[in-house]
């Protein structure tokens, strides 16, 4: 399903009955991503998927697509849906979005759920690196895409999952170089919203990777503390849900029965 937002198309899809789920992809993913958890989730759940802009078949809207602005093309796809108090399901750069949705629409929001993903900012040298990332996607875009994905894995993995990584990178080569350097520019400047797992209502959860070579297990440990944010652990890296599927499934499911 498509609509139109500033101009741009934002692509959506919507499976099963129920309880409002929204399923936010990271960088260098879209939709598709989430197709193996759907057969679970949508049984039970109304879920939807969207696709990022810049990212899948939704267009780039400017040259910086800020964590907010994702989360004005979220609402406009709930509000076209009709849809209320969804719980949110972020991985990654998806999980920012859901931050800055949370942060902007709390009554908005039934849960949180950070898949790989942080609650704070980019610090001084996290910025460098998106700089030289920006600088080597202007460069090369398809080399980038590749040694990015992989890195993504735990190095172990990298062969265990041949085929599951040829995938994600042939989806990731779909992502337009506009698109790659907006989302970069964005998580680049985003908030620190940690402050979220502090005080707001809705229930919260992080699913952290022990091996995650994007996020240090113990900063997202050290979020946690003080808060009733449940801390789901998994042994592996940053691709959780291609390389602990079932156990992140679990976690999820638990979190929505709850």
């Amino acid at each position: 399903m498509e609509i139109a937002y500033k101009g741009i198309p934002v692509f959506f899809e919507e499976e099963g009955k129920g309880a409002a789920v929204v399923l936010l992809h990271g960088f260098l993913e879209n939709t598709t991503m989430w197709d193996g958890f759907l057969p679970v989730l949508s049984s039970g759940y109304r879920v939807v998927t969207i696709d990022l802009p810049g990212h899948g078949k939704t267009g780039c809207l400017g040259y910086v697509h800020t964590m907010e602005m994702m989360a004005g093309v979220v609402r406009e796809v709930l509000r076209h849906l009709k849809i209320r108090k969804p719980v949110l399901i972020g991985h990654s750069m998806g999980g920012y979005v859901a931050l800055a949705f949370a942060e902007k629409h709390p009554d908005m929001v039934k849960g949180l759920v950070l898949l790989n993903s942080t609650a704070r900012a980019d610090d001084k040298v996290r910025k460098q690196n998106r700089d030289r990332a920006i600088a080597a996607v202007k460069q090369n875009h398809r080399n980038f895409v590749r040694m990015a994905v992989a890195n993504l894995f735990r190095p172990k993995n990298r062969k265990l999952f041949r085929e599951e990584i040829a995938r994600v990178k042939a989806e990731a080569l779909k992502t337009p170089l506009r698109g790659i350097v907006a989302a970069l520019e964005g998580m680049k400047v985003r908030e620190d919203r940690e402050v979220l797992l502090h005080f707001s209502p809705y229930r919260k959860m992080i699913i952290a990777g022990r091996k995650d070579p994007v996020l240090p297990f113990d900063t997202l440990l050290g979020q946690t503390e003080g808060t009733d944010v449940a801390l789901f652990e998994v042994s592996d890296g940053h691709m959780s849900h291609i390389e602990n599927k079932k156990e992140v499934l679990n976690a999820i499911c638990w979190f929505l029965k709850k």
